[in-house]
């Protein structure tokens, strides 16, 4: 089994930092069959005061030579009896360990000022990471929340990794302004970003849930600057908005007024568009006397948009269809071995209104493999084979090798 790629994680929810650490390495490490090559640990926010002792209290019980992980609002990992469990402000630690036969792992630690101009050409972002772009390498990045240039970072590493994934998110701390870390190897550090390269014998696929559904019909930005839309098909986008409003059932109606987001088509030539052909935004705000509207990304002539909604409902269904795809196309390849999940805080029972929601329904798709991750302040993957961070989002990176073990 020694050749065969090996993915385990453990949750605790011991009250003693001591406790859980000693709980989830033993679980985690009894379950591999060959030493680690790769850890990611998330705590939660509950354990606040004492994250810096963490990584030592690691180090004495574990052997591993590459660790990264953050602090969450809340964590995600598998109970003693297989079942993933979202555990939400209490104190819980979740421990992924991997055995990577083939894959060459590295870690880097990267601050706001460090990152070349956008401008830049590719190898000043291949400099910056360490890595080559051949054999394409697989991202999990673990952002700060504020000014840790995240979006640049994804920016210049697309561009500079072509068909590389990229999964992760932002470490979340307990409620507002909770204070956040992360961890890189024996550091630990409060604003940037961390993140592993994974090159090699390992493919990593992403599903990202934005958890909406269109209304209306597709529309076309005729007129823009920056942020905010001034025309949708040549007219007033607040009328074009309140007539859509007009005609949706009581319900939506109602759903509109908290739960309103803008979808940006990805794809500028695909003629019919689905559900999970957007990147989804925020409605910033709106001028009521120029009738523009300002929303979280920036807008072009010529982009289509749809107006969508935001409930459980149609969180369940979004993941749901995802799921039934990425089951449909990936029947005949070598099996995954492993899932990371990273739920926005803004999901979980808060949303569904019952806990393990998201879990449960990805587990119902992808049975008998371990699950690891965190609830994040934003949650980074691909839409239309580009990477953002998005908020509302469950994004999953599934492992699995791309050939069989190595003779």
């Amino acid at each position: 089994m020694a050749d065969q790629m090996q993915w385990a994680n453990a949750l605790s929810t011991r009250h003693s930092l001591e406790a859980a650490v000693t709980d989830v390495v033993e679980r985690a490490v009894s379950s591999l069959t060959a030493p680690p090559d790769l850890g990611l640990v998330f705590i939660s926010s509950a354990f606040t005061s004492e994250y810096s002792r963490l990584l030592p209290l690691l180090a004495e019980k574990l052997s591993v030579p590459v660790l990264i992980g953050c602090s969450g609002g809340g964590v995600i990992g598998t109970t003693v009896s297989g079942e993933t469990q979202e555990l939400e402000a209490e104190p819980a630690i979740s421990l992924t360990l991997a055995h990577l036969p083939g894959v060459k792992v590295q870690v880097f630690h990267i601050i706001a000022e460090e990152l070349p101009d956008l401008d830049s050409p590719p190898d000043a972002w291949l400099d910056l990471i360490g890595v080559p772009p051949s054999p394409t390498p697989q991202f999990i990045l673990l952002s700060s929340s504020f000014s840790s240039g995240i979006n640049d970072l994804l920016q210049g590493l697309d561009f500079a990794y072509p068909g590389s994934v990229i999964v992760g998110g932002q470490a979340s701390g307990g409620g507002m302004g909770g204070r956040i870390a992360l961890f890189c190897n024996d550091r630990l550090y409060r604003d940037g970003t961390v993140g592993i390269a994974l090159s090699g014998n390992i493919v990593m696929e992403t599903i990202v849930a934005q958890g909406c559904r269109p209304i209306g019909k597709p529309l076309q930005v005729t007129k823009a600057d920056r942020n905010i839309i001034l025309e949708l098909d040549e007219q007033v986008p607040l009328i074009v908005l309140r007539d859509l409003i007009a005609n949706l059932s009581e319900k939506e109606k109602t759903l509109a007024q908290h739960s309103l987001f803008v979808g940006v088509a990805m794809d500028e030539f695909k003629l019919s568009l689905q559900q999970g052909d957007f990147l989804i935004r925020g409605i910033l705000g709106v001028d009521p006397t120029a009738g523009a509207i300002a929303i979280g990304d920036r807008v072009r002539p010529g982009q289509r948009l749809q107006f969508h909604l935001r409930d459980a409902e149609a969180s369940a269904e979004d993941l749901e269809l995802l799921l039934q795809s990425y089951q449909h196309q990936r029947d005949s390849e070598p099996s995954a071995v492993a899932a990371l999940m990273f739920a926005c805080l803004g999901r979980g029972e808060g949303l569904y209104g019952k806990p393990n929601f998201d879990s449960e329904l990805f587990r119902r798709y992808l049975q008998d493999i371990p699950v690891g991750g965190f609830f994040c302040g934003g949650e980074i993957g691909p839409v239309g084979g580009r990477t953002f961070l998005h908020a509302y989002t469950s994004a999953f990176g599934i492992c699995r090798q791309i050939s069989t073990p190595f003779q």
